[in-house]
């Protein structure tokens, strides 16, 4: 929403509302809009016109975020959050401070634990949406979807700030909203108040928030405009055929495992209004192809699941289940005939809304009453891959290159810790040292090193060791810690064996009975093997065996 050139406001609406939200400062609360992992929306109207900020933070509001426009409707975008985070935060105006209110971060993008709540057909301002309401924050969602007739009964500007600002403002100030449009906020300039009160994402070709589509951890939402579908929207408002073709580009390139699609009129309904078969047709065969997960609407008054489908029937295998979610505050309204086949389940004596939690693989959905009563419940199921896990916050690696040399040998260490700027220190094993991610030392002596990286993360420090092993250089003199006898890592020959091969060297003058010596032929194998003792043997043996007989 533009607000410098969408916002036009009739005297008598502001009169309407003026005074009634935190002690005169607003005319309306702050409601919550685009919140996502690092990002949120701040909207607000004030009573009067001056220059307000919001003061937000962890705890203690300690950051601000300024207005970057006067008068009195205002939407400040906070930036730079953390992801999945709670943040405090209150609106200083006209020398005000409201009450602080809290709301949380979107976790980050792929993180498998979602809660979020959907209702349609709830805008009236009546006692039946309070309660609904009243509710839904006793178990806080962690983001409201919104299936449309969010503002009864012609969605003007009165209706939403009486039918759903002022009703819902303690849902709105601390849990996000992402809405569709309904039939009934069509009734104004195809649903121009609408835009011009939310703030929707704007991520088709177009710049539309008609239609769009966001992720919340690992699964993907996406808000259709039915009205639209239908032909009930300009053509350089809003095409049946644009929407089609963003859609399947939407649903071919995201990457999260569950994907949920909201929209107002339903596609399977035996309601009072009945199954819309243009959104049937038109795009059951996407979210077939792209495999979607779960449908929710609105429209009828009633609260209807339908069992898994496929095409125009019932699902033999795999199949989408489509819910009517219309028992948010409007009246309640009889069904059309009997229960037909492809229904399992439906009602329409109780107001509520549905709570769906996403853990894992697994989707929980059940529908709640007002005195938190569950009527319905449904379950699916899917096989994830595993989660590759980041490495935590304070973990240390280290890498060397050059971990065997003769010495005086040179080798290279890098640390690779989670953030860049921690700091690093080095013991080398041999009395020295260094400090940085990157070091470089020469051993000058042979031995085995062993090499620790000790890593600093504030309060905590890790460790992580190599071995260095350097060998002295050939013909060099033996380290100090060279036990006696070795050369460093050469075995020293010892006495009575041959300094080039170790083996044991003959007595002069014995020969083999070849007459040979015994440097020569397989004979001089026998011998190295032989020791001295079993070789005055063998020869008293061979002399013996040359005398007469």
């Amino acid at each position: 929403m533009h607000l410098k050139t969408r916002f036009t406001f009739m005297a008598v609406a502001l009169t309407l509302v003026s005074g009634v939200a935190s002690a005169g400062v607003l005319a309306r609360d702050p409601y919550l809009q685009k919140v996502g992992p690092d990002t949120a929306l701040v909207a607000f109207r004030l009573a009067s016109s001056c220059s307000p900020e919001v003061r937000y933070g962890t705890g203690a509001v300690s950051e601000v975020a300024r207005s970057e426009t006067t008068g009195r409707n205002h939407a400040v975008v906070l930036t730079g959050l953390k992801p999945g985070t709670e943040y405090t935060y209150e609106v200083s105006a006209c020398g005000t401070t409201t009450p602080p209110k809290r709301f949380t971060t979107a976790p980050e993008p792929g993180t498998r634990s979602v809660h979020f709540a959907a209702m349609g057909d709830f805008g009236t301002g009546g006692s039946d949406q309070r309660k609904v309401v009243s509710r839904m924050l006793t178990n806080k969602p962690e983001l409201f979807v919104a299936l449309g007739d969010n503002a009864y009964p012609d969605g003007t500007e009165a209706d939403f700030e009486n039918n759903l600002f002022t009703p819902m403002a303690a849902l709105l100030a601390e849990v996000p909203m992402f809405a569709t449009p309904g039939n009934h906020e069509y009734v104004t300039n195809q649903g121009e108040p609408y835009l011009n009160n939310l703030f929707m994402p704007t991520n088709n070709p177009a710049g539309s928030e008609r239609y769009f589509s966001f992720d919340w951890g690992h699964v993907h939402f996406v808000s259709i405009d039915s009205n639209c579908a239908l032909g009930l929207a300009a053509p350089n408002r809003c095409t049946l055929e644009a929407q089609k073709a963003w859609l399947e580009t939407d649903l071919a390139t995201t990457k999260q495992p569950w994907k949920v699609v909201f929209f107002h009129h339903p596609a399977w309904s035996s309601g009072e209004h009945g199954s819309q078969l243009t959104m049937r047709r038109q795009f059951a065969p996407l979210f077939e192809k792209y495999g979607v997960d779960l449908v929710l609407t609105g429209h009828d008054h009633n609260y209807e699941r339908s069992k898994n489908m496929k095409g125009d029937g019932i699902a033999s295998s795999g199949g989408i289940p489509y819910l009517v979610v219309g028992g948010g505050g409007a009246t309640l309204r009889a069904f059309s005939g009997g229960q037909p086949d492809w229904s399992a389940f439906r009602d329409n004596k109780a107001y509520g809304y549905l709570d769906v939690e996403v853990v894992e693989g697994v989707l929980n959905a059940k529908l709640v009453t007002i005195d938190n009563k569950v009527l319905d419940s449904l379950t699916l199921r899917k096989d994830l891959p595993p989660v590759e896990q980041p490495p935590p916050a304070d973990a240390l690696n280290i890498n060397v290159e050059g971990e065997r040399g003769v010495a005086p040998h040179s080798a290279l260490f890098r640390a690779t810790t989670s953030s860049p700027d921690v700091p690093v220190r080095w013991d080398f094993g041999d009395g020295g040292s260094a400090e940085g991610h990157t070091a470089k030392h020469v051993y000058t002596k042979a031995g085995q090193f062993t090499v620790t990286a000790t890593a600093t993360f504030g309060a905590l420090t890790r460790t992580a060791t190599a071995v260095v092993s350097v060998s002295e250089t050939p013909g060099g003199t033996p380290d100090a810690g060279t036990p006696p006898g070795t050369d460093g890592g050469t075995p020293t020959t010892p006495p009575g064996t041959d300094g080039g091969t170790g083996n044991p060297t003959p007595p002069p003058n014995i020969a083999d009975k070849d007459g040979g010596s015994g440097g020569g032929g397989c004979s001089s194998t026998t011998a190295t093997l032989l020791p001295a003792g079993g070789l005055l043997l063998s020869r008293l043996l061979r002399r013996r065996s040359r005398r007469p007989s």
